[in-house]
């Protein structure tokens, strides 16, 4: 199983000291949390893409190169990529380049968004945000995987005998999440394709995390994939921590208070109680997030966001620590040790290679005009 932080990079005021960063320190300070996660154990940084202030990660693609080059081990992955508002093709190239970078360090997650007035900046209409979700995906995932694509669709141009480059590293693309809030039709797509799911698991009660996972593992299994236990689920989810649980919801409160998401709205107990997020100690946030495989079944994926609401960089790193001393060790061992032998781990570029037969030379050469082959020795 993987753990890891996400990230929406939003800047936000600090309401304890009413100071707010700059961009320039919010980009910063998120290149240092995905350092601080290797260093301390975290299998996982993924982080947001959006196009509208308070928010700054506008080019995933650029950060997660940079963190890419300063790391060793660390998966690097989108907690939304905009499948909506991206050119299918801006997509399959741009990770695909990353893919490469990274070594294969690389998966992604598919989002529609939840920021309306970032569709028409880029020529596109929300209301049609599941057509659009569909009909690039599908698009992506044949740019991916064939070699020279013919396409016809609604919502861009036409493609004919188009080739995206580079092709994908060993021949395989990177693996796929599909991530909603509250989309039944985006669990289905994951489903359809085998992909995997990303639930948010954050503002919701349980029970509806609940139906929508429910839902991709029936589907998953009727498109025969596997049986319901054996799809890809992840989970997002949110903590703060100190070494005693009145420290935390002391510490925390003003933050959560003043959230731009969630404040000024239920108490921090009345959300505690009714969503998944932990306010504690981290033994309750082991308890808390053990207790999500009782109503999802086993899963692959579990991200926390430790990062926002005007969090200083100082407290985040030491969400950090806690998660990677005492939290995640813990979590590791109990999953693995609950985990049905039949039940797939969270997919790897490794594991995908091996799953495709081993690694394929991915390269595309040109064809000459005259006589219509290859260089010699090219395939």
């Amino acid at each position: 199983m993987q753990f890891g932080v996400f990230t929406v990079g939003d800047v936000t005021v600090d309401p304890t000291n009413g100071r707010e960063p700059t961009e320039h320190e919010r980009i910063k300070a998120m290149v240092t949390i995905a350092l601080k996660a290797e260093e301390v154990g975290l299998d996982v940084f993924a982080m947001g893409e959006h196009h509208n202030p308070p928010f700054v990660p506008s080019s995933p693609t650029t950060m997660l190169g940079y963190i890419a080059a300063r790391t060793e081990r660390l998966l690097l992955s989108t907690s939304t990529t905009l499948i909506t508002t991206n050119d299918p093709v801006k997509i399959a190239e741009d990770y695909a380049m990353l893919q490469h970078l990274a070594g294969g360090r690389v998966d992604l997650m598919m989002g529609r968004g939840n920021t309306g007035p970032v569709y028409p900046w880029f020529g596109q209409d929300i209301r049609n945000g599941i057509p659009l979700a569909i009909e690039n995906y599908d698009l992506l995932r044949r740019l991916w995987r064939e070699d020279v694509v013919d396409w016809k669709g609604r919502f861009r141009s036409p493609l004919q005998s188009f080739t995206s480059t580079p092709r994908p590293l060993d021949g395989v693309p990177p693996f796929v999440w599909h991530g909603s809030i509250r989309s039944p039709e985006i669990a289905e797509q994951a489903a359809y394709y085998g992909d995997g799911f990303f639930a948010n698991h954050i503002f919701w009660p349980k029970e509806h995390t609940q139906r929508m996972i429910g839902l991709y593992r029936q589907r998953f299994a009727h498109y025969g994939h596997g049986s319901a236990d054996q799809a890809i689920v992840g989970l997002g989810g949110q903590v703060f921590m100190r070494r005693k649980s009145q420290d935390a919801v002391r510490e925390f409160r003003p933050y959560f208070d003043n959230a731009p998401v969630y404040g000024h709205g239920p108490s921090l107990e009345e959300f505690t109680s009714q969503t998944p997020l932990t306010v504690g100690s981290p033994q309750q946030v082991i308890d808390r997030t053990l207790g999500f495989r009782d109503y999802v079944g086993d899963y692959q994926r579990q991200l926390f966001l430790v990062d926002h609401a005007g969090l200083p960089l100082k407290t985040v790193l030491e969400q950090l620590d806690l998660l990677g001393e005492e939290v995640v060790p813990v979590l590791r061992k109990e999953f693995e040790s609950l985990r049905p032998a039949h039940v797939p781990e969270a997919p790897t570029h490794a594991s995908l290679v091996a799953a495709a037969g081993g690694a394929k030379d991915s390269t595309v050469h040109a064809v000459d005009d005259v006589t219509g082959k290859a260089p010699e020795g090219a395939r």
